[in-house]
């Protein structure tokens, strides 16, 4: 039996059902319609290429066409050259993002070529999903030591976009905002909306499903909506969460979350034997001649006093997968049960 790893996944479920609840701030429980990032992409052309670029030209030369005729040159056969490469080059346009701000861009290959090592790319417009362009691309790429030959048809461009268009979110003049729950449950969203009108001081927060939770502006925060999200973030709510257990078969790793209460079961695996029974039902049992190898544990026990009882009797992590999945099946063990 391997000790440590039975042992670390011994920690993982105390760590994982002792942990008293803790209230979470509200900013880390819910997003804020509209206050997202957005997705920017653009198709673009590298050069400069070491003979690795693309082998077939088609697309570049249309490109190179239209670049040359804005330029007042005119290009009308085939370009051959392996030094150049079609690419898709995205980014991230962060929330509130401002003219002149600069962004991050990931730059990948399109055609077959081999490398876009020591290649620069010429100026690309970024656009959005409405079709507008939210920022301009362009500089020398930029391809990790590390990479291996399979992974050198991607690079990056730190700084390499400038913002050319703000969204016009108006945020300070909204007069209702939307919360949307990261993690829906119904038990913390009426939480959430108790809490907002208690610190309020009215029935301004109104939860509309396990996700949503409608807030209209206080009039005293009318065109101060940042001072009011400012206090609203801090607001500390206890998250509940739906009982569950994730087992990775992969690495013997179980992690448990929620109130799990087990029902009454007796449970035989191999040479582990283990009763949850009420204190009645134990002593009748011990009476009929039970030998010491069972081990008894009070009705209502938690996942975590059995896990310690296994772990006692020398469990190892593919018994208590094995009993974990029984013991779902048979319902006595009332959570969901997730294999990676």
């Amino acid at each position: 039996m391997n000790k440590l790893k039975l042992t670390t996944l011994f920690l993982l479920l105390v760590i994982s059902f002792q942990a008293i609840p803790n209230a979470n701030r509200l900013k880390d429980l819910v997003s804020i319609k509209g206050v997202q990032e957005n997705a920017i992409v653009g198709y673009g052309i590298v050069i400069g290429l070491n003979g690795t670029g693309d082998s077939s030209n088609e697309i570049v030369t249309s490109s190179f066409q239209r670049l040359f005729k804005k330029l007042g040159l005119n290009l009308q056969k085939q370009l051959e050259s392996k030094n150049i490469a079609a690419v898709v080059v995205t980014a991230t346009l962060p929330p509130f993002a401002r003219l002149g701000q600069k962004l991050d861009v990931t730059i990948s290959a399109v055609g077959d070529s081999g490398s876009l090592a020591g290649g620069t790319l010429l100026v690309t417009p970024l656009k959005g999903g409405d079709n507008n362009i939210y920022a301009i691309a362009s500089g020398q790429l930029l391809i990790g030591r590390k990479a291996t030959n399979s992974f050198k048809t991607t690079a990056k461009i730190l700084n390499g976009a400038v913002v050319e268009k703000e969204l016009d979110l108006q945020f300070d003049q909204k007069t209702a905002l939307r919360l949307a729950l990261n993690n829906p449950d119904f038990t913390t969203a009426a939480r959430i909306e108790k809490i907002i009108n208690s610190e309020l001081g009215g029935k301004f927060a109104s939860a509309k499903d396990a996700t949503t939770i409608d807030l209209i502006i206080p009039p005293n925060y009318q065109r101060n909506v940042v001072q009011l999200v400012a206090i609203m973030e801090n607001f500390r709510i206890i998250a509940d969460q739906k009982a569950k257990v994730v087992i990775n078969e992969r690495t013997g790793t179980i992690v448990a979350g929620g109130d799990i209460i087990l029902k009454p079961v007796a449970i035989s695996h191999g040479d582990l034997t283990i009763e949850i029974a009420s204190e009645k039902e134990e002593k009748k049992d011990k009476g009929k001649g039970s030998t010491n190898t069972m081990y008894y544990m009070q009705d209502g026990a938690t996942l975590q006093s059995l896990v310690k009882g296994l772990n006692a009797l020398g469990a190892t992590p593919d018994d208590l997968m094995a009993i974990f999945q029984a013991l779902k099946k048979n319902g006595a063990l009332i959570a969901d049960i997730e294999v990676i």
